[in-house]
């Protein structure tokens, strides 16, 4: 396909434009080869014939559909216009900052505080894939961080930019996400620490600019160093590049680094006074700039957040260097003469200057104005003019500075340093972007160079990720021409490059900036096309880089790098006091970084090092080196590249300069990366997102193949003829620039012409339809006027007269009959009324004066009991605030006392040193006096020393005179021997007088600082008189005020006394009040133990009905598995419906003949009570044989388990035996009772039968029904009768008393009418005892003996244990008891109710020890099982259950009334007597709140990695897709796909925690919480995934949601849980969702949002609207206007600026009392819980 074949109508392309850099057009005519002009329709309506070339058409726009991408690259058009509009639109309409541009984030600085750095944002984006949430710097921290942990490679991020573009923010947060995430367990604090040093680096190294309040002045790369469990453990910092010159000297409107402006701030306070500072403004170091101030900024405050985070790291008064530099500032330098300058020793700021160092105030001054030249052969002291010496004190304060800075990073490497071994580390490169200014310096220039180096690593390593990409989908890899940069880097560090000349430069003694220049044209001007010299300057030059042309001027090029001091102020300052100043200037320091001088630097070609052992390392060589090192540790890691944008210079929020974005993403490398994007195939879509994208170019034949891979190749192929513009990868189509418009103007054009058609045929519809209704409009009216002329020709004016006179007859007829009938029913309504109302008005009047008699009565009383109550407590409370001021008064007394004892003990301290201060200058005093002796002895000394020198001279003469005769050569030597003795004399009298004149001077100034102590002390103690006076002034106050105050209490006293005597009254009330409360809870006692017994005896009545039928016969005949079928067919329950139904026949047929057998039927009745409770109390044998036999049943099976035969184990399966033969002979013996006694109550039934024949054919009638329901059951058990003969033998005298009963029951029956009523109620018990039957035929199905005991007993509820075996109970019963053995066919709570037996038992005993122990141990080992069992949802659920049971139990049987109302008589009887365990009770309510929220933990993290892919990412509505496939490249390749969750997956958790809560019998009020609890968190996590994700705002996901949602109240309406309050936490996504689906235009859409969503904060709904993605061409974006609308109607709400909801928060649990239902003496303990030492008592 051409690429003018795009260039037609409507289509709209991008042309140049001087203010917004690129604006749009659209085509107005369509483009044909050769035009040379392009007819374009611009936006504002105006036409314009744009001039063209054909080799260079203006720049297509993207469809609307791609425009808002979170890619860049994902565009169809990529290329510049394109890149800006993206941006424009996501800035400053959408509000997004970031956006992805391949490989980099892009940062546009918002100047604003947005709520998206939270905690909860954190954890939103931790876990998740780089392209499933919207651009953010934490989804690049947690690709880095993801990366590190799954491939154990080192990573980094690159944050770049220029000034206020927003860096060191960014970094900032990307060090505060590792440190969230990754969260150790251990107690060093290392992630705080960490996160501490941001400030302090800020605080030194950081400034105010013209370009931005917090400008970093320097760069640093921080490693965070991981261990092998990916948590933090340490970190380490490298610094680069400090911009010193920032200490003497700033621009106007800038400020020295902010500890200064901090440091000035703090002056006043108590640590900072001996620094003797003041204002900012008094110091020449920070008024410079004329700003000392920064808008919005405290810089007090701040001062205390830098020293909180000096102490976290270090403690070290770094405080006194950075107050000398301010003070060596403002020393005053004045010149002497034109060569001289001087500077006073009495100078204030030189001397304090001096002290806070500890350096010698002459020696400074004489440096300062004075240097010193060594060379071969003498040593020369040279004045200095005062610009030289000012330029010496602010090299001076520059080298401090420079030490410090670099002092504090070595010392915040050193407290994050970490005694393990490195694992593995992530590094956050926060450093200058390219920069060029009006004047460009050193700084620049070395600001340029690593940039350049950066750039070439970027664009190498993109070109690998691009390689990469291609050979994993098999395309052919075609190498790209771009843009390489290394000529650049050799102009710059090559040999005999620009930064070598330099060095070169500085070693020379008189080299200058324009030799150096010089040097420089004649190496590169003409030679090196990068480098050029400007046509109107001679003191610059021009290099080009890869982002633009950049003019340096040379000035100062030299002196910067070579950065030094001249060597006797390095010399005074290593002699410094201060031990920290004196380490800074050591000849051979300990390096303070990793960049020391072993570094060796690998160039792009050999660089020749000098040999001088003086050679000095260079600022250019230094930070070459330390750029190598950086340069090597970012290849050896995998880099991830944050480009931060400044959008305009003002600093206004989400305003969008075009022209300033353009020009920073051409400097920062984005357009680069989109260029070479565009020259490969930078748009890449799967196979199925084109196959659902583009299904609407598909033919009907194309759609009918199943290979939908095979499709999309033939699809493209018939589309788009040129094969070049396109591959076919593995799992991608890759496209180049422009074919995804193409394709979409295809699909629009395709769905244009059928709107056409569907438009078509319903305007057709329409106008035919409206052309049938006026058709037939007009039938209708032509049809009425026809009509209207035939009446008008037929009726004449006779008729007419005759019809209106029969008319006016009929009127006054009926009228006159209507009067005369309204006559007399107004007469007899008017007559009842009269009377009804008379008697409502004397009602009424009576009601009235009652009511008005009543309303005096109770005014006067309530008046009254007012009046009392009000004096009451005013007089309480004037008791209580007079006893809380004397207590004050009372405070302040002592408090007074207590300091006028320090302030006597301040003035003797005081004393004490004037005193040893008199002692010290009588000290001095005796010093001078042997000063002045010494003085004296030097003189003598000279003294004689001249007389003998004058002797020895004299001797010399006459030597002379003697020995005139000897040679010339003699005598010169005789003189210079004399000249040298003159010397020595003249030194040393010189000697002599310079000590005693140093003597004189240290003593004056010791005799200064005595007057100013003396003074100093004189003041103090004129400040304690006047403190001491105040203080007695406050004290007779005080005094004043107690005695005020003792008047009030007593009157308060009497009132007191007043209100005592009324309270007594109150507790008579209170005493009524309680009796009629216990005559009520009587009452509802009475009522329910009324309703206990009823209910009890017809339990009774159901028993023996439902034992009469010989269910005994059935179990000892059937196997395991007829069983299981007999249970799941239900033909057993169908057998007792026929027998409830035979049974009711027969009633009815008998019910005549009750009257005369009433007598007979008391006397049997007697009988069959007795008979029922012989039969309870073989129930109850069996239930204790079903013990024995399951406790069989467990030791056979753990032998076959083992496959082992072991003697001991046979002698206890044979002693079992013995023990079923036993049981066995007393059943049988109790059998033959029984039978003794049904055979003489079947005698007189026989009798009764006898006299009765019509009764035993119906009872035969009866019997056949039952015999042939035998028949059925017996046909399906005869295969396995031989089995069950031991069954049959043991319970064969059962069976026959079981049918004998049965008979005399039916009979009973007929003869009884009050049975129907019960009969009825047996139905509703025959249900409720199904699951009993169940459990029953079960453990008879594996009962292999019976043990029958001895005879009836009588339980009293209680475990009887002994003390050793405490350690036993709680770890059989707590540590090793396992949930899903318990929770099957066994009560709820079991262990509970066992426990609290036991407790019984020790408090039955009345051992409070015992008690103590049981209950401690019990508590403890519950703690201990959840705390082994942290992550299991079941054991959790099961002792939360069993704990809330307990702690039931405890207060059920507490004794207390409001507990106890809920009990049985008989459980009452069974309540605690000797101790109070209300403490305990509050322990374990503890206890269980801890369960309870692990236990909603565990839950939340099972169910949270669905809740996403589930409720957002799933579709729930198939054939409604709610994603815009945008071809949009994810770079999370570290990540492997998980499964697909559906929302099926969410339901089947949730009924997963269900069952689970309920099998383990959690009570259902906290199974509505845990319910609720879980809804809110699927809630809000789908919330904050959709604030997060643009591309998920759109109206067909809201429709799936909404869907998902529905989903979720039909499980709850499932599971009757309803009224949970779930579906409430639900409301913020529902309205969420149904703002997605609203229209969204009009004001009063704007209207209904805000009345609708009260939900959803403002700043949720404004994220929303600015969110909304239309994903296709026909829905319409939300426009800026109509989100500033609903943002003025949000702006009246108060509610919270959060974005995010809270995941973590837990609603408040309340745990219900619940009463057990079941008795303690029918509990029985399983033999699985091998509990056989516990005893029932």
């Amino acid at each position: 396909m051409a690429v003018a074949e795009l260039y037609t109508q409507y289509n709209r392309v991008w042309i140049p434009d001087p203010e917004e850099v690129w604006k749009s057009a659209e085509i107005a005519k369509d483009y044909r080869i050769g035009d040379k002009v392009l007819q374009l329709l611009l936006e504002d309506g105006t036409e314009l014939d744009y001039p063209i070339d054909p080799g260079s058409l203006p720049p297509l726009r993207n469809p609307d559909i791609l425009v808002g991408e979170n890619d860049l690259t994902a565009l169809s058009y990529l290329h510049e216009p394109a890149v800006l509009h993206n941006l424009r639109i996501r800035f400053a309409e959408s509000k997004l900052i970031y956006t992805y541009s391949g490989i980099i984030l892009v940062a546009m600085n918002p100047y604003k505080q947005l709520p998206i750095y939270g905690d909860a944002i954190i954890h939103a984006y931790s876990g998740q894939n780089m392209g499933d949430m919207d651009p953010h710097i934490f989804a690049v921290a947690e690709e880095a961080y993801k990366q590190m942990a799954r491939n154990n490679r080192n990573q980094s991020i690159i944050v770049s930019g220029e000034s206020g573009a927003g860096k060191t923010v960014s970094a900032r947060y990307a060090m505060r996400y590792f440190a969230t995430v990754s969260k150790s367990n251990s107690n060093a604090h290392v992630e705080d620490k960490v996160l501490a040093s941001n400030p302090i680096t800020e605080a030194v190294g950081n400034a105010k600019t013209t370009r931005n309040d917090n400008s970093s002045r320097f760069g640093k790369y921080t490693e965070i160093s991981f261990d092998e469990r990916n948590q933090i453990i340490g970190a380490n910092m490298r610094t680069y590049l400090l911009e010193k010159s920032r200490v003497v000297f700033q621009s106007e409107n800038e400020r020295n680094y902010h500890i200064f402006y901090q440091l000035c701030a703090s002056a006043q306070q108590s640590e900072f006074k001996h620094l003797k500072l003041g204002s900012a403004e008094e110091f020449n170091y920070t008024r410079m700039g004329g700003s000392t101030v920064i808008e919005g900024v405290n810089d007090r405050a701040d001062m205390v957040e830098t020293q909180k985070t000096f102490k976290l790291l270090f403690q070290l008064d770094v405080f006194k260097i950075l107050a000398a530099i301010l003070h060596l500032g403002n020393v005053q330098i004045a010149a002497v003469g034109n060569e001289r300058s001087f500077i006073s020793e009495d100078d204030s700021h030189l001397k304090v200057f001096c002290e806070l160092l500890g350096l010698e105030n002459n020696k400074v001054a004489q440096w300062l104005c004075n240097r010193k030249i060594v060379t071969t052969s003498e040593t020369v002291v040279k004045p200095m003019t005062r610009p030289q010496a000012i330029n010496a004190r602010d090299a001076l304060a520059k080298k401090i500075y420079a030490h410090l800075f670099d002092f504090i990073v070595e010392r915040i490497n050193q407290a994050l340093q970490f005694s393990g071994k490195q694992h593995t580390f992530i590094g956050v490169l926060d450093i200058y972007g390219f920069e060029t200014f009006d004047v460009n310096s050193f700084e620049q220039f070395c600001i340029n160079y690593a940039n350049e180096k950066l750039q070439q690593q970027f664009n190498l390593h993109v070109f690998k990720l691009e390689q990469e990409e291609y050979m994993k989908e098999d395309i052919p890899w075609t190498l790209i021409d771009f843009y390489d940069n290394q000529p650049v880097i050799d102009l710059i560090e090559a040999k005999m490059g620009i930064l070598e000349l330099l060095d070169e430069e500085c070693l020379l003694p008189h080299g200058t900036d324009e030799n150096w220049l010089q040097k420089l044209y004649n190496n590169f001007v003409n030679k090196n096309s990068l480098f050029e010299k400007p046509r109107m300057s001679s003191a610059s030059f021009i290099i080009q880089h890869f982002a633009d042309k950049v003019e340096y001027k040379c000035e100062g090029f030299l002196e910067k790098n070579r950065d030094t001091v001249y060597d006797m102020l390095v010399e005074t300052l290593r002699a410094s006091k201060f031990h920290l100043c004196a380490n800074f200037f050591q000849e051979n320091p300990i390096p303070s970084s990793p960049f020391g001088s072993m570094i060796t630097v690998k160039s792009a070609k050999q660089v020749i090092k000098p040999n001088s052992k003086h050679f000095r390392t260079t600022v250019g060589s230094k930070f070459r080196s330390s750029l190598y090192l950086l340069m090597e540790t970012l290849n050896a890691t995998t880099p991830h590249y944050v480009r931060c944008i400044k959008p305009n210079d003002e600093k206004l929020p989400f305003e969008f300069d075009s022209k300033r974005i353009v020009q920073q993403l051409r400097a920062c490398g984005v357009l680069e990366t989109i260029r070479i994007s565009a020259q490969s195939y930078p748009s890449r879509w799967t196979y199925i997102e084109f196959y659902s994208r583009y299904g609407v170019l598909m033919t009907p034949q194309e759609l009918a193949v199943s290979d939908k891979k095979q499709v999309c190749k033939v699809v493209l192929h018939r589309l788009i003829q040129d094969s070049n513009q396109y591959q076919f990868g593995k799992t991608k189509i890759f496209f180049r620039a422009g074919q995804v418009a193409y394709l979409e103007k295809l699909r629009l054009d395709k769905l244009r012409q059928g709107c056409i058609v569907i438009q078509k045929h319903v305007r057709g519809w329409l106008q035919r339809k409206k052309f049938l209704r006026e058709r037939q409009a007009a039938l209708t009216i032509q049809q009425y006027f026809r009509g209207q002329q035939t009446v008008r020709k037929a009726i004449t004016a006779l008729a007419l007269k005759e019809a209106w006179a029969a008319i006016i007859i009929q009127k006054h007829c009926r009228g006159y009959l209507v009067r005369n009938l309204y006559q007399l029913i107004r007469v007899a309504t008017i007559t009842i009324q009269a009377y009804t109302r008379g008697f409502l008005a004397r009602r009424r009047y009576q009601k009235m004066l009652e009511e008005h008699k009543a309303v005096i009565l109770q005014k006067y009383a309530r008046a009254w009991l007012a009046r009392r109550r009000f004096q009451n407590i005013r007089r309480f409370v004037l008791n209580i605030q007079l006893t809380y001021r004397v207590q004050r008064l009372q405070k302040k007394l002592e408090d007074q006392s207590k300091e006028n004892h320090g302030l006597v003990e301040k003035l003797t301290s005081l004393a004490a040193l004037r005193a040893g201060d008199l002692e010290k200058i009588q000290k001095l005093e005796t010093e001078l006096e042997r000063a002045a002796t010494h003085r004296q002895n030097y003189e003598e000394k000279g003294k004689r020393y001249k007389d003998t020198v004058e002797e020895k001279l004299a001797k010399l003469q006459k030597h002379n005179s003697e020995l005139e005769i000897q040679k010339d050569q003699i005598q010169l030597k005789l003189q210079e021997k004399t000249e040298e003795l003159k010397e020595k004399m003249d030194n040393l009298t010189k000697q002599l007088f310079d000590d005693v004149q140093k003597e004189e001077r240290q003593r004056i100034l010791l005799e200064k600082s005595f007057e100013l102590k003396t003074q100093d002390y004189e003041k103090q103690i004129q400040s304690l008189k006047e403190e001491i006076k105040a203080l007695k002034d406050e004290k007779t106050q005080l005094h004043h005020r107690l005695e005020e105050e003792r008047v009030t209490s007593d009157g308060l006293k009497g009132e007191v006394a007043r209100l005592s005597k009324q309270a007594k009254t109150i507790s008579e009330f209170e005493k009524e009040i309680e009796l009629l409360q216990t005559q009520k809870i009587d009452v509802e006692k009475h009522v329910q133990s009324q309703k206990r017994e009823m209910r009890e005896k017809m339990s009774e009545i159901t028993k023996q009905l439902l034992e009469s039928y010989d269910v005994e016969d059935v179990r000892s005949r059937l196997s395991v598995e007829d069983l299981e079928h007999l249970n799941e067919d239900g033909e057993l329950w169908f057998a007792y419906e026929g027998l409830k139904k035979a049974t009711r026949v027969l009633e009815n047929h008998f019910q005549s003949q009750k009257d005369c057998y009433e007598k007979e039927i008391e006397a049997l009745n007697f009988k069959v009570v007795h008979l029922s409770q012989e039969i309870n109390h073989l129930q109850k044998l069996f239930r204790e044989e079903n013990d024995i036999n399951e406790s069989i049943r467990h030791e056979v099976a753990r032998l076959t388990s083992e496959n082992m035969m072991i003697p001991d184990f046979k002698q206890q399966i044979s002693e079992l035996e013995k023990q079923k033969q036993d049981l066995e002979i007393r059943l049988n013996e109790q059998t033959e009772k029984m039978k003794g006694k049904l055979e003489e109550l079947s005698n007189q039934l026989n009798r009764r039968l006898e006299e009765e024949g019509t009764q035993i054919k119906a009872a035969e009638a009866q019997n056949e029904i039952h015999t042939k329901a035998k028949e059925k059951l017996m046909d399906k058990i005869q295969e396995l009768q031989e089995a069950s003969e031991h069954l049959k033998k043991q319970c064969e005298t059962e069976s026959e008393v079981g049918s004998d009963f049965r008979q005399e029951a039916s009979r009973l029956s007929l003869e009884n009418r009050d049975l129907e009523e019960e009969l009825d109620m047996k139905d509703r018990v025959i249900k409720k005892l199904q699951d009993q039957v169940k459990t029953l035929t079960k453990t008879i199905e594996k009962a292999n003996d019976v043990h029958l005991s001895s005879g009836p007993k009588e339980y009293l509820g209680m475990l009887e244990y002994k003390r050793e075996d405490e350690a036993k109970l709680i770890q059989n019963l707590i540590l090793d008891l396992k949930p899903r053995g318990v929770v099957v066919n066994m009560i709820p709570g079991l262990p509970a109710h066992i426990l609290f037996m036991c407790v019984r038992y020790a408090d039955s005993l009345n051992d409070a020890n015992m008690l103590k122990s049981l209950m401690n141990s019990t508590i403890n080992g519950i703690k201990q099982v959840v705390k082994d069992h942290l992550e299991d949802f079941e054991m959790l659920s099961f002792w939360l259950s069993n704990t809330c049971h307990f702690l039931n139990c405890l207060k059920q049987y507490s004794g207390e009334e409001e507990f106890m109302k809920h009990n049985s008589p008989h459980q009452n009887k069974n309540c605690l007597n000797n101790f109070d365990l209300s403490e305990y009770r509050q322990i374990l309510s503890d206890v269980a709140i801890r369960i309870y929220h692990q236990f909603i933990i565990v839950m939340e993290n099972n169910i949270q990695p669905i809740i996403v892919p589930g409720m957002l990412e799933y579709e729930s509505l198939q054939g409604i897709s709610g994603l815009k496939p945008t071809g949009f490249r994810k770079r999370s390749s570290s990540i492997d796909d998980t499964d697909a969750y559906t929302m099926t997956s969410i339901l089947q958790q949730l009924s997963y925690f269900y069952t689970t809560m309920c099998q383990n019998g959690l009570d259902p009020e906290l199974v509505r919480q845990a319910v609720k609890q879980l809804f809110f968190l699927i809630g809000a996590v789908t919330l904050n995934s959709l604030f997060l994700r643009k591309d998920m705002c759109s109206c067909r996901k809201g429709m799936q949601i909404r869907c998902n949602i529905s989903y979720l109240e039909e499980w709850l309406k499932d599971k009757n849980l309803q009224n949970s309050l779930a579906k409430e936490t639900l409301e913020p996504l529902s309205q969420a969702a149904w703002l997605l689906q609203v229209k969204k235009t009009t004001d009063s859409d704007a209207k209904e949002i805000y009345e609708r969503c009260t939900s959803l904060s403002a700043v949720q709904i404004i994220k929303i609207l600015n969110s909304y993605t239309p994903i296709d061409d026909f829905e319409k974006r939300v426009t800026p206007s109509f989100v500033r609308k609903v943002q003025a109607l949000l702006n009246s709400r108060e509610d919270s600026s959060q974005l995010m909801l809270d995941t973590k928060y837990l609603f408040q649990v309340t745990f219900p009392f619940t009463a057990s239902p079941h008795a303690l003496e029918m509990i029985q303990i399983p033999s699985s819980f091998k509990l056989g030492f516990l005893n029932r008592l």
